[in-house]
């Protein structure tokens, strides 16, 4: 991670303005709707909001997994040290995959395949990518395993996925993301399922790698607590849209958006009496075919007015000069349009 004495550098990742329609029989769902940032090496971003805000459809946009086909349109550039993604055909496209950019699933027993070792996972693609033998493969594959923290090593490549749990899994399927040392890696929820003692020891064991390697890494998760102190700055989706975008510190300390306010009420904390109830945001996330004319969240927001329901509110600056943005016609903290007397 990044520290504030450190001068901005030149992003790896930059992603403009980004549409992803999936075109079905109800209608088009804009599943990602005009999203843009940019990361940079050794730079760690969290993407959050709840199921279903396009945090996943987003991240395998930049990754290049969506792309046009006769039931999905993408629009809107993704660079990736100065190159369009999805401007190069399939085969360019995958070559990048591994090499350039990696991605940890969500779920490892489905991205690792059942009938084969963990041995025969990591050599595969080393011997794919790297054109090394299989005795270089083995040894490399071996010592991957050993990095992500993996015990006797040199046993488990000989086993299938079955017989390992499922923080080793996890473990495993980073070190397949990592067989070729990609410079941006965009980890999908990989705490999901795991009990929280695991989960810390793989958010601490993605924060070392991406400090050691000097990488680019976008952290995907729906837990607000899991970006606290893992991310340099975090962006908060709602409904295929940026509500929020900033430094973490800041954002978390003092919200400008009523969503991300929602979304830190309810965390529980460690000060609430027993038996306290869980703040929860009432209502739904709307139905993509139809989503609201204005702001998405004015359904559930307590503060929503007729300005609200009609008319999309911009991402603006925040006023302070962090780099901050809310798109929030009642923001609350102060915003460039708010503070011209709005």
């Amino acid at each position: 991670m990044t520290t504030d004495l450190e001068a901005p550098r030149e992003p790896l990742l930059v992603v403009e303005d980004l549409h992803t329609v999936f075109h079905t029989p109800r209608g088009d769902v804009r599943a990602v709707d005009g999203v843009s940032f940019a990361v940079a090496p050794g730079e760690t971003l969290g993407l959050v909001g709840e199921s279903g805000s396009g945090k996943s459809v987003l991240g395998r946009t930049v990754m290049g997994l969506i792309s046009n086909a006769q039931t999905t349109t993408v629009t809107g550039r993704v660079l990736l040290g100065g190159q369009d993604i999805h401007a190069l055909d399939r085969g360019r496209r995958r070559r990048l995959w591994g090499t350039e950019v990696a991605m940890v699933f969500q779920d490892p027993m489905t991205s690792l395949n059942p009938v084969k070792r963990i041995g025969a996972h990591l050599t595969e693609t080393l011997r794919s990518h790297l054109s090394c033998s299989r005795k270089e493969a083995t040894e490399r594959g071996t010592d991957l395993l050993r990095q992500v923290g993996i015990p006797e090593p040199a046993r488990r490549m000989t086993q299938y996925p079955h017989e390992l749990s499922g923080g080793m899994r996890q473990r495993v399927v980073i070190a397949l993301a990592l067989t070729c040392d990609p410079r941006l890696l965009i980890a999908d929820e990989p705490t999901t399922a795991l009990d929280v003692t695991v989960q810390k020891q793989i958010l601490d064991l993605l924060a070392r790698l991406t400090e050691e390697r000097h990488m680019a890494m976008i952290l995907v998760s729906h837990d607000l607590g899991a970006v606290v102190g893992r991310t340099d700055r975090v962006q908060v989706m709602y409904a295929g849209r940026t509500v929020e975008s900033g430094d973490t510190r800041p954002v978390f300390a003092a919200p400008g958006h009523h969503y991300t306010d929602a979304l830190l009420g309810s965390i529980p904390q460690l000060t609430n009496a027993p038996h306290t109830l869980l703040r929860s945001i009432e209502g739904s996330p709307p139905d993509m075919t139809r989503p609201p004319t204005g702001c998405r969240f004015a359904p559930r927001c307590g503060r929503a007015d007729e300005t609200c329901v009609e008319v999309p509110p911009p991402l603006l600056p925040a006023l302070g000069g962090d780099g901050r943005k809310v798109a929030c016609h009642h923001s609350l903290i102060p915003t460039e349009e708010l503070s011209h007397g709005r």
